[in-house]
């Protein structure tokens, strides 16, 4: 499944982050801000279990979460979508893989890997705000499914076609979550009209 998120908020917000003349401070700002909000959608599908309860005036019978969620951000610039969703889930627990793009080859290539145990019952979700050549995102995706996740949903701001078409490929069983699906990639790999490089405008490294 493939879900934009076509929310007036997330669009406005991003359509500030898009802005070349936006620095560091409301980059981050407002990708935290749309990280929450996107978390709003992409947790309204977890599953609940009754529990009995005692309000003031008497018992009751309510919901709680019946999984643990665990999320999953892509070093470096996943980061920049912990929070806000965190602040949503604050029971979710954190993991973390580290990976960088060749500039030649466009391929991803891990150097950390940290995973809470029992994946395999938790709902996983894999953030990083792009959404590019979807290397990074297939080899994530395949890393966390070696470690026994079988629920995993991928949330990325901003996606191009080549991108989504990869994930699909690879792995049907994952839905997609974007805030905008851009045109396409340059020859670079970047995402048209995108948003430049997420990671150095979230942390001010260039």
């Amino acid at each position: 499944m493939l879900d934009i998120l076509n929310h007036p908020l997330i669009t406005h917000k991003l359509t500030l982050m898009r802005n070349k003349e936006t620095g560091t401070k409301d980059f981050r700002e407002n990708l935290d801000e749309i990280a929450e909000l996107m978390a709003y959608e992409v947790c309204r599908d977890l599953p609940l279990r009754p529990i009995n309860i005692e309000t003031p005036m008497g018992p009751c019978i309510g919901h709680e979460l019946s999984k643990e969620v665990v999320i999953v951000p892509i070093l470096r610039a996943g980061i920049g979508l912990l929070d806000g969703i965190r602040r949503l889930v604050p029971t979710a627990k954190v993991g973390f893989i580290g990976m960088y793009r060749d500039e030649e080859t466009l391929e991803p290539h891990e150097y950390f890997a940290k995973f809470p145990k029992n994946l395999e019952d938790a709902v996983v979700m894999v953030v990083d705000p792009m959404l590019a050549t979807g290397g990074s995102a297939v080899d994530a995706v395949s890393l966390i499914k070696k470690r026994g996740a079988k629920n995993i949903k991928l949330v990325c701001l901003v996606g191009a076609p080549e991108g989504v078409k990869a994930v699909q490929k690879a792995h049907p069983d994952v839905d997609i979550y974007l805030a905008a699906l851009d045109e396409k990639l340059n020859d670079i790999g970047y995402i048209v009209p995108g948003l430049g490089d997420a990671g150095d405008r979230i942390f001010g490294t260039k």
